[in-house]
């Protein structure tokens, strides 16, 4: 059967998935670029493929004083913008009106300061005006899409106004509140949050969110480990050499410097983005697919991570190149900066199955192309019965997992060359997504949107999770603290990353794959 044919009769199998319960969602920062870019759109695309509840209401709360139809307005402009942008992760091809009409009908606004109990007080009031009109049960998810600073504060005030409360009995209803990265910018201000937060509510209310969770291939890790039986027997430290993992941007940091000015690329995208792919490569198989079943297992790897030394990290930073300005002339930068834009670690797991096994991870902004992808390096057969054939010199076996741009899985091994002498050649096998499933309409947030109103935690980070990760790389955080300020810039706008990063490897004596081309097959 053709690979169509095949494609046709798996999506013909009718989806698991039900339109979630009756629930507001109450957006802090309803004006802000996260809520005009993503979510909202997630929440149209949420409506569209039918999962969105019937009973729901829409609330923005925002400093700045909108009507609920200017609010519209503004939100629709957003999503108008997408219509046809190659650019854009919306995949929007045309505004369905009815589907847009109904968010329309579920909109309201309350206006007001986040510190301020009076603006709790009218939000208390929207959303009981909310049960009412849109039969929402009560069940409220608040999200968080503000600056990190008002985490705290605004679960605070919550809290203070009851709306955090769950009565129990009959007409008890669910409140769930939705905290975006950063969690925290160090091992103590994590622990800080976290028992701020867990001050306030239960641990089970609280969902820690990170968007590449939500990205099909990465969701796809669990299933082609844990439903593919021919794997198993090799995903471990007899026959896997190791593991690389980049996550590289073509982009800089735009207009973000103020925030990324004391951020920098390893608290900004490894203690979150990076370790959660490095955890669903490396954890043990789950009893079962349950949340919290999954998550003991991710748990268990970042405990069994062994803490960063300074001397196996290396930061760098972007100076002029490839037509664009180094990160130092970026709006809101210092013209001497010391913030890293790319960073490259070398870590290990103490356990079993990944003893002596080398995990390799690097993150940075105008590198030569934006891809994030998993590749898997296998041991070398013990011997090559070929003539002529130096084994050392064999091409290595690679399994890659490209999470972005390019959707797929491919495999590289060695076959015989046409011909009548035994001459190695190396091939692949490669599946794409797109080859096989419908694009569906995705920002990465239709998802964890969705596992949030139905209570599903299996793709968020619990309190124990963040602060393992925040140890791996805190003492890293320091040493950059306190050592001298770095030699900024040391790689060229377009290149991957400085020399250092090739010479950690090159010190094991592995050097990483070239980063993936847009168009250019690999490996």
């Amino acid at each position: 059967m053709s690979a169509p044919a095949l494609a046709a009769s798996a999506t013909a199998v009718p989806a698991t998935a039900v339109p979630a319960g009756p629930c507001a969602m109450v957006i802090f920062g309803a004006g802000g670029d996260l809520t005009r870019r993503l979510l909202v759109p997630a929440l149209y695309n949420l409506a569209r493929t039918g999962l969105l509840p019937e009973h729901f209401a829409l609330i923005g709360v925002d400093m700045a004083p909108m009507t609920p139809a200017e609010w519209a307005g503004r939100l629709r402009a957003m999503l108008e913008s997408f219509i046809g942008s190659p650019g854009s992760e919306s995949r929007i091809d045309a505004l369905d009106d009815a589907t847009w009409q109904r968010l329309v009908g579920a909109m309201a606004t309350v206006q007001g300061d986040l510190n301020d109990q009076a603006t709790y007080q009218r939000l208390r009031a929207a959303l009981q005006s909310a049960a009412g009109a849109h039969g929402t049960g009560g069940n409220a998810l608040f999200y968080l899409a503000v600056a990190d600073r008002f985490f705290a504060p605004v679960a605070e005030q919550l809290g203070r106004a009851g709306l955090l409360a769950e009565p129990d009995g009959p007409d008890g209803h669910w409140r769930r509140l939705v905290v975006e990265k950063p969690f925290g910018h160090s091992l103590e201000s994590a622990r800080d949050l976290n028992r701020q937060l867990r001050s306030i509510m239960a641990e089970r209310q609280i969902y820690r969110i990170d968007h590449f969770l939500g990205k099909e291939t990465v969701q796809n890790i669990l299933a082609f480990r844990f439903a593919n039986g021919i794997f198993e027997p090799i995903w471990n430290r007899d026959r896997i050499d190791h593991v690389q993992i980049t996550v590289a941007e073509r982009l800089g940091v735009e207009h973000r410097g103020r925030f990324y000015e004391p951020t920098g690329a390893l608290r900004d995208m490894v203690p979150n983005h990076v370790f959660q792919i490095l955890a669903m490569i490396a954890m043990e198989p789950p009893g079962g697919f349950g949340a919290e079943r999954i998550r003991d297992r991710k748990a268990d790897v970042f405990a069994q991570l062994r803490t960063l030394s300074p001397e196996d990290a290396v930061r760098g930073q972007y100076g002029p190149g490839d037509g664009v300005a180094g990160y130092r002339a970026e709006p809101d930068v210092a013209a001497d900066s010391g913030t890293e834009t790319f960073v490259a670690l070398r870590l290990g797991i103490d356990n079993w199955r990944w003893a002596g096994v080398p995990f390799y991870l690097r993150t940075g902004k105008r590198m030569s192309a934006r891809a994030t992808e998993v590749a898997i390096r296998f041991k070398p057969a013990p011997f090559a019965p070929f003539a002529d054939t130096d084994l050392a010199a064999m091409p290595p076996n690679w399994l890659v997992l490209d999470v972005q741009p390019e959707e797929r899985i491919a495999l590289q091994f060695e076959v015989k060359r046409p011909g009548p002498a035994m001459a190695l050649a190396t091939a692949a096998m490669s599946f794409r997504y797109a080859d096989w499933f419908p694009r569906l309409p995705n920002v990465g947030y239709e998802t964890l949107i969705y596992d949030c109103m139905i209570g599903d935690q299996t793709l968020f980070q619990r309190a124990d999770m963040v602060e393992e990760t925040w140890r791996v790389v805190q003492p890293v955080l320091d040493a950059w603290a306190e050592g001298p300020p770095p030699h900024f810039p040391n790689y060229a706008a377009g290149q991957d990353g400085p020399d250092a990063a090739h010479r950690l490897l090159a010190a094991d004596g592995r050097a990483w794959r070239a980063v993936p081309q847009p168009g250019k097959p690999s490996p």
